[in-house]
């Protein structure tokens, strides 16, 4: 059973295991191009969580064993992987002829980084040939000649000599320094945030910037600031048809509970991509997850969601998409192919924003039979009930049990 395998059916069997213990469960235990060991290592390492993956990250600094440098080198594209990048892993030991490099990451406008990763900064790093790797890749057409870079991603955050080194040589506008724990940061960044123009700020610092002019760090801040700030049009304001109730609830914060039962429901392990997206690692299936408190009005009890029109690309760009949305807690999750919501929304109540962007207003409602999404006058309410994912405790109360979702083949039409 592969690594991918046992994580799936029983990840207690390698949780909380060193990075070491680990490479030890894969094939023969030894990490070589082409090996059976790698390619099992590399499976894991796409579906695991981000604190795990950060933890073996260190597990390699801080203890040194045969295949350790190896290990961070297949950790560190997996991070540039998860940030987005097109990842094209390099070799484990340079070999004859071409060009040596660790990895090389493409963004989708045709910049690209080449990346070496080295465990410690105590000895200096040989910055000519780090050039000619660059330079070969260039040559043999397997990089732009402009919009090119070198970042090295180094084990140590202090790399004072190493900077003084790039920064005495004739690399100096070519090459990047950034630390794995820094690295790391701005994975958690991205990952805590919604908007992917956010995003594609935190990528391009990755790249050599002139910053006479900072305006680029401060767009980067101001869009990290306003992502975090509750968005428009939140329960408690007056939204289209009314206030949508009071709730003593403090957290809706129960995302990562309602994606656990999804990934049993679709037999698939994903992973996060976002605050409210995630993605299985063939990049084949995409999942918008958003959750809501219990609002009460008497006896009634309803739910809200705030639904941008145009924020969420991972829905456009993968061959299945659900939407999924958490009534009150994990408990209660309606699961729907994108395409069939879109289908609903032309009579979703719509707040349009200053920058033009608008969002949808998702008002599910429980009622004496099941769950509705409520809509404008002149529209049917959606009858929800056949998309739970009912638990246990929802048998007895819910009639309508959610049958097996079709799985979509074709890309979902995209959103103005």
């Amino acid at each position: 059973m592969s690594l991918a395998e046992i994580w799936t059916t029983n990840p207690d069997q390698v949780r909380g295991k060193q990075i070491r213990q680990i490479i030890s469960f894969a094939g023969d235990g030894q990490l070589r191009e082409g090996s059976l060991a790698s390619t099992e290592l590399r499976e894991f390492l796409e579906i695991i969580p981000l604190e795990m993956l950060q933890g073996f990250a260190e597990g390699c600094l801080l203890e040194t064993f045969p295949d350790s440098g190896l290990a961070l080198q297949d950790i560190i594209n997996e991070v540039g992987r998860r940030l987005d990048f097109e990842v094209e892993k390099g070799r484990y030991r340079g070999g004859k002829g071409g060009a040596a490099f660790d990895g090389i990451w493409r963004l989708d406008d045709g910049r690209a980084l080449v990346v070496e990763v080295k465990t410690s900064d105590n000895y200096r790093i040989l910055l000519d040939r780090v050039g000619e790797y660059r330079k070969v890749l260039i040559e043999t057409g397997q990089l732009p000649s402009a919009g090119s870079s070198i970042l090295i991603v180094v084990g140590r955050a202090e790399t004072a000599d190493l900077e003084a080194q790039v920064r005495g040589s004739r690399h100096a506008w070519d090459i990047r320094l950034i630390s794995v724990r820094a690295l790391f940061k701005l994975l958690n960044i991205k990952i805590k945030l919604e908007n992917p123009l956010v995003v594609q700020q935190i990528r391009s610092i990755l790249a050599p910037q002139e910053y006479t002019r900072v305006d680029g760090i401060v767009d980067l801040v101001f869009l990290a600031a306003e992502d975090f700030a509750p968005e428009a049009g939140e329960p408690g304001e007056e939204v289209a048809d009314g206030e949508p109730g009071k709730s003593n609830q403090e957290t809706v914060d129960f995302n990562d509970e309602c994606v656990q039962r999804i990934e049993k429901k679709l037999g698939r392990p994903l992973v996060k991509e976002s605050r409210v997206t995630w993605k299985s690692p063939d990049s084949s299936l995409g999942l918008l997850s958003k959750t809501s408190r219990t609002y009460t009005n008497g006896k009634r009890r309803r739910y809200w969601f705030a639904f941008p029109s145009s924020r969420y690309k991972i829905l456009n760009t993968v061959r299945e998409a659900y939407v999924s949305f958490g009534c009150g807690s994990s408990n209660v999750v309606f699961l729907i192919p994108y395409q069939q919501f879109l289908g609903w929304t032309e009579g979703l109540h719509i707040t349009t924003m200053k920058n033009g962007e608008f969002y949808w207003h998702i008002k599910i409602h429980k009622t004496a039979s099941g769950f509705q999404l409520r809509r404008r006058k002149g529209f049917n309410s959606i009858d929800l009930t056949p998309y739970l994912l009912a638990s246990a405790s929802m048998l007895s109360t819910i009639t309508q049990i959610s049958p097996p979702l079709d799985h979509l083949k074709i890309p979902p039409p995209r959103v103005a």
